[in-house]
């Protein structure tokens, strides 16, 4: 489906990260494309045509989608299809001036970035869910929102690996950064003592729900599991 056929965008959907967390911002929309969908795009997402009746336009939302983005990260699984449809939306409309967005938002690909780490693997997004033991199980069809938890779910997973002692950002912070040693700083017997946050039972019930979905994918115990039951 590529844009020179003059496809066009009919659902956008993005989640915020903060300090690698979800923050409860997002930015979800259905859009009508003024032409009919292909069956096969329809196979792939679901969305009928009758069900677009009524939507908004993108010149509708475009200001509201760009100051949302504007300045950001974002991270996208091929990033280069993505953002062929959205830079031909804002063309489309006029707003030349948005029409590349590699000019107002740094990009990054996690297509490339899991070909890299797993080379000669598949990496589409439902393998990289099964890999990192991430559920994916209520993603039946293609869905813009659905789809952008899971890749922020997938992209924590893929960059979270700590591999130096570093806790705070250092000349260097970055790809590759991590795996540059730092110096152990040791703190005056002398400094009060931290807090214990403890986890809430909802946390703890989502952690274990996690953990069984790793055990699962895995078929193996996780390794918590592991050693809760060593205990």
């Amino acid at each position: 489906m590529p844009v020179t056929d003059g496809h066009r965008v009919i659902e956008i959907g993005c989640v915020e990260l903060i300090g690698r967390r979800l923050s409860g911002r997002h930015f979800h929309v259905y859009l009508q494309p003024d032409r009919p969908s292909d069956e096969a795009a329809i196979g792939v997402h679901g969305i009928t045509d009758a069900f677009l009746v009524g939507k908004p336009r993108f010149a509708e939302v475009a200001d509201e989608f760009f100051e949302f983005i504007q300045g950001a990260r974002l991270v996208i699984h091929n990033a280069s299809f993505d953002v062929g449809f959205l830079n031909n939306e804002f063309a489309l409309i006029g707003q030349q001036d948005r029409a590349d967005l590699s000019q107002h938002c740094e990009i990054l690909d996690t297509l490339m970035m899991a070909r890299e780490r797993h080379p000669g693997q598949r990496n589409s997004l439902d393998a990289l869910c099964k890999r990192y033991g991430i559920d994916n199980s209520g993603r039946e069809l293609h869905g813009a929102l659905l789809d952008s938890e899971l890749l922020a779910d997938v992209f924590l997973a893929m960059t979270g690996g700590q591999t130096s002692l570093s806790l705070a950002g250092t000349e260097g912070e970055g790809e590759g950064a991590a795996n540059q040693g730092s110096e152990i700083r040791r703190l005056p017997a002398s400094r009060q003592a931290g807090r214990i946050i403890r986890a809430t039972p909802e946390e703890l019930e989502a952690h274990l729900a996690r953990l069984e979905a790793v055990a699962k994918s895995a078929g193996a115990p996780a390794l918590w599991q592991q050693l809760a039951q060593g205990n």
